[in-house]
Order: C-alpha cells, then structure tokens, then sequence
C-alpha cells in the first residue's frame, strides 16, 4: 500500500502501548489500516469502515478478553 494519501497519514497507537511493539492504525479515506509499530515498512492490513466499526464494538464489548 504505497499511494500519494500515505504521505499525510496520521498513525496512532493505544493508550496502554509500549514503546517497543504497538499495532499502529490509521485512516485513509473511508478505509482503516494497520501496521505493526516494529516494521512500518512491512505490508498493511485494509479494513472497510463497516468492518472496522465491528471489530471495535467486538473490543468494546470484551469479545477477545483472555
């Protein structure tokens, strides 16, 4: 995922991330993609905004607690 709109992509890490090894997330037009913090240079996962919102609400509502 290399395009011109990557240029002014804001990342954005969790609030509880180290400092070492974080997921990364951005918005990119009406997509949301992913990266890991280690190796931003590494491909990019690209999620639709439907299928972000459900994997938000599925954090919220604790469906990947251990």
């Amino acid at each position: 995922m290399r395009d011109r709109t990557e240029q002014t992509v804001v990342w954005r890490r969790a609030s509880r991330c180290g400092t070492t090894s974080c997921v990364e997330v951005a918005k990119i037009g009406h997509d949301f993609v992913v990266r890991d913090s280690k190796n931003p240079q590494q491909r990019h996962l690209r999620f639709s905004a439907e299928e972000w919102s459900a994997f938000a609400s599925a954090v919220k509502r604790g469906e990947f607690d251990l």
